[in-house]
């Protein structure tokens, strides 16, 4: 096990407990640790094409290509830069040959399957956290005597901190010296104790801070999941990894007021953030005691370390060696600055960021329109209407479920074969989404009536969902298999840019349903509004499907 648990007992025990294979009795170092080898040139790693996986330029420090059976391990003499030539009489460790068992691409099913699932059920506890406590609005606005739109503000900063979280979290978990487990730990444990002062806020300027703080602490699970998956699978899975990991996206926020109408209703408005501090505190517990380290470049790392103490020598690894060569200036350009150029300086990238972006922006409308819609058009109570949210989760799972055959058929089988297809074909599946999408908007807009039984919107928003799946996998398929040396600064300015629209959107929608109406269907022509940006973003796919390939031709990034 190489869990924090795990890991603390072993460094509190000197490597008593839980000891790796080089703190055993018996343990033989292979001979190329004792004798460096001739300095030799390989090409190792590749760019894979899903959800920034890797940090840029140091997708190469994880060795994937298979070894010649009489290694041993795989050792490698680098270092050519002026940087890295402190560390060019440092061997380089690597993987005790192809098969070694503590290479997270080796894990058995079972251990990949329980620690994505881990990833899966941290998405889900933090994200329910953005809206869990939208069902005590009325209570909140009459506990700190403010409007609707500042008791909305909470949620808004919270996807504010997650959108800006991962510019950070991302590129710090490729760092050899810190790689993805104790981020998640941490950050979690940090989330955790920001929950007990949010529900004793005092005052909604307290309130709004202490969100803040808690959406850019729960943003790894957004920052690093994509590359924890790209860690332990290989790229022809990797976009189911990625649907199921969607579902957990979508279930969280649209989950949280299902749960927090309950305890608003029961309780009052606190005890939904001390319920989120229950769900996140269980998690937490889950990932301190059996989530693994699943970043090479760490597991190398520390396995380097261990054999310095072992045999005396000096050792390094392929991504120490590339973190070294960097400069603190080109770190900061790589994080702060290039995310936001490809954003908008790129056309494909600023349309479909804008296309997310819509997606996202409805996904939160329906806090401000489902009340609207089931308590006072239908008179359900607090947690009816809470219920009525329900509705999505079923469209995500339905949604999930038509994608994952057409991509097995498209993707992965081709892949295994050795065929990549072209990623054109990610945007003729868009066109699947970005088909429903609007025709879902106008289907609840104008069956959100007194006299239209309640289960029919419920429908309509279910196909909402259905339609977003499609859209939200196609195009970050498309985004990474396009841009896949700069794909972790394409995803950086892409969650920055959806969280600040998608944040902002409560503030205004229900002042756009009150001004558009009409009186008796009271969301109609703001969620049509919605609808026709729908079918204008929905000409994106076309334009990418016979003009994509040109475009890209002509960018310095593509």
């Amino acid at each position: 096990m190489d869990t924090a648990f795990a890991q603390l007992l072993n460094y509190v025990s000197g490597g008593r407990w839980f000891p790796y294979p080089e703190q055993r009795a018996g343990f033989e170092v292979p001979a190329q640790f004792w004798n460096e080898p001739e300095p030799e040139q390989q090409e190792i790693g590749y760019e894979d094409a899903f959800n920034g996986i890797d940090l840029e330029e140091n997708r190469d420090i994880h060795n994937t290509t298979p070894l010649d059976a009489s290694a041993a391990s795989t050792i490698e003499k680098r270092g050519h830069t002026p940087d890295a030539e402190s560390l060019s009489d440092d061997l380089v460790v690597g993987w005790y040959g192809p098969d070694d068992p503590d290479n997270p691409q080796n894990w058995s099913t079972l251990k990949k399957t329980t620690s994505a699932a881990q990833v899966l059920i941290l998405t889900f506890s933090v994200y329910v956290g953005s809206s869990i406590y939208t069902p005590g609005l009325p209570e909140i606005m009459e506990d700190f005597n403010i409007s609707e739109t500042a008791a909305l503000v909470p949620m808004t900063v919270f996807v504010f901190g997650y959108g800006l979280g991962p510019v950070v979290f991302s590129p710090l978990s490729e760092h050899p010296v810190v790689g993805r487990l104790w981020i998640y730990v941490i950050t979690l444990a940090i989330f955790v104790i920001l929950q007990v002062p949010t529900a004793l806020s005092k005052d909604i300027g307290s309130l709004i801070v202490l969100r803040f703080l808690g959406g850019i602490f729960s943003s790894p699970a957004l920052a690093i999941s994509g590359a924890t998956f790209g860690d332990i699978y290989e790229i022809a899975y990797i976009p189911f990894a990625l649907a199921f990991w969607a579902i957990a996206g979508i279930c969280g926020p649209v989950f949280g007021p299902v749960i927090g109408s309950i305890f608003a209703q029961l309780l009052n408005w606190r005890w939904t953030f001390w319920v989120l501090t229950m769900i996140s505190g269980l998690c937490l517990a889950v990932l301190f005691f059996f989530f693994p380290e699943t970043s090479a470049g760490n597991i190398l790392y520390r396995r380097a370390r261990r054999l310095e103490k072992l045999t005396g020598k000096e050792y390094t690894t392929a991504a120490r060696q590339e973190w070294a060569a960097k400069k603190m200036t080109t770190v900061a350009y790589d994080i702060l600055l290039r995310p936001i150029l490809i954003t908008f300086t790129e056309p494909i990238v600023f349309a479909l960021g804008l296309y997310i972006a819509l997606l996202y922006s409805t996904l939160y409308s329906w806090f401000e329109a489902f009340p609207i819609v089931f308590s006072q058009t239908h008179g359900f109570n607090t947690i009816e209407s809470g219920l009525a949210y329900l509705g999505l989760i079923v469209g995500g799972v339905i949604g999930v479920g038509l994608y994952l055959p057409i991509i097995y058929s498209k993707f992965t089988r081709p892949v295994l074969k050795g065929n990549f297809p072209p990623v054109a074909m990610f945007m003729k599946l868009c066109l699947i989404g970005s088909s429903i999408f609007p025709a879902s908007l106008f289907f609840f807009a104008w069956t959100s009536n007194k006299s239209i039984h309640w289960i029919v919107p419920i429908i309509a928003s279910g196909l909402c969902i259905i339609g977003m799946v499609f859209i939200f996998q196609t195009v970050f398929n498309y985004l990474s298999g396009s841009y896949p040396k700069y794909i972790a600064s394409v995803f950086a300015g892409n969650s920055v840019f959806r969280a600040f629209v998608a944040g902002a959107f409560p503030l205004f929608t229900h002042q756009m349903f009150d001004a558009m109406g009409p009186e008796s269907f009271p969301v109609g022509w703001g969620t049509t509004l919605i609808g026709f940006v729908g079918i204008l973003m929905g000409a994106i796919p076309l334009v990418l499907i016979k003009w994509g390939d040109k475009l890209k031709g002509s960018s310095r990034w593509a």
